[in-house]
């Protein structure tokens, strides 16, 4: 099996600020340093070339599932989700998929 790939689009609550973004962009770009299973971490807020996308988004790689499992749950990635993820999300949409070997 090859490795898996994560990628997590957001919409943000009315009001959400620029500095509300960056605050959680800034504790993002931390993860890969603080967790070993992320091997490759990309993320950044829409470009804002066609109407309609979500606002920002999360790309990960990881070497397999329980990778995955293991950042998914990790309580760094989780107090992130907690403390700047959640009082600014509208939506989220996600998924993880296998990659070739």
């Amino acid at each position: 099996m090859g490795g898996v790939t994560h990628v997590a689009l957001f919409t943000w609550k009315p009001g959400t600020s620029d500095a509300q973004v960056q605050a959680l962009s800034d504790a993002l770009a931390q993860l890969p340093a603080q967790i070993p299973d992320i091997r490759s971490y990309r993320l950044g807020p829409d470009a804002g070339v066609a109407v309609g996308n979500d606002r920002f988004a999360v790309v990960a790689e990881f070497d397999d599932l329980e990778a995955y499992k293991r950042y998914a749950s990790d309580p760094r990635h989780r107090e992130v989700i907690d403390r700047l993820v959640k009082p600014l999300l509208g939506t989220r949409h996600a998924v993880q998929f296998v990659t070739p070997a």
